[in-house]
């Protein structure tokens, strides 16, 4: 029997877990399960899917739902938007840095005593200058970093003259292209040295294989057998602009 359109509730039990749902029924297809950013479980069904059929679905995808939920729940909440103001709080490298802004006439940024001090000539260069200095450090700190990571991937096979671009990226971290192009978001800068070293070895790693098939990642896997743990603390620590 066809169902109405509309959104309604449910549960399936997936072991000892009660899964909670939201029913979408509307006129298509297949259905889709999947896990929003807010954690709720939403199952997009055709009209006439039976109501077993598709609690059924849900808890086959169990394990991933569950999965996909804990993964949101250690995510970092949206943050405001930066006013580049005193107080505000900064990382580099992994550590909390709070924003004091000073005038003055020679602008720049000094790192002291877990302050950023930022001196500009007017309130209005405080993102110009701070976003500058945070370039400038990521450039230095992936020049630095990615040596041993050249001398890492070697040993796997993996061959590249280390050359590389900055580019601000809303949801990415770092890119290669077929030919080898590197390219990193400098807002690397903020997050720590061993997090910093994964995104270098992932995109490495697409020098040898560019997709993100089986073979791929064996080949992270042994390049860098705890890159899912530096994964998780670079997304818990740093957030994209994308993401927020």
């Amino acid at each position: 029997m066809t169902k109405r359109a509309g959104v309604s509730q449910r549960v399936a039990q997936y072991g000892t877990t009660r899964i909670v749902y939201r029913l979408v029924r509307r006129a298509r297809q297949t259905l889709s399960i999947e896990v929003l950013p807010d954690g709720t479980v939403q199952a997009a069904a055709p009209l006439e899917a039976p109501d077993i059929e598709i609690e059924r679905r849900v808890v086959i995808r169990g394990a991933w739902i569950l999965r996909q939920q804990r993964e949101l729940a250690v995510l970092p909440p949206p943050l405001p938007a930066r006013k580049y103001l005193s107080g505000e709080s900064y990382r580099y490298l992994g550590r909390q840095h709070r924003l004091r802004v000073q005038a003055g006439e020679t602008e720049g940024v000094k790192l002291t005593r877990g302050e950023l001090l930022l001196t500009v000539r007017s309130p209005n260069r405080a993102e110009r200058v701070l976003q500058g200095w945070f370039r400038a450090r990521a450039q230095q700190v992936i020049e630095e970093r990615i040596v041993p990571c050249l001398e890492l991937t070697a040993h796997h096979g993996v061959h590249h003259a280390g050359t590389f671009q900055l580019r601000r990226m809303a949801t990415r971290w770092g890119s290669c292209t077929h030919a080898g192009q590197l390219t990193f978001n400098p807002l690397l800068a903020q997050a720590p040295k061993e997090c910093i070293d994964y995104v270098l070895l992932h995109e490495l790693c697409h020098v040898k294989e560019f997709s993100h098939a089986r073979a791929y990642y064996a080949l992270l896997g042994r390049v860098l057998p705890d890159w899912k743990v530096r994964r998780a603390r670079l997304n818990r620590l740093v957030a994209l602009p994308g993401e927020c």
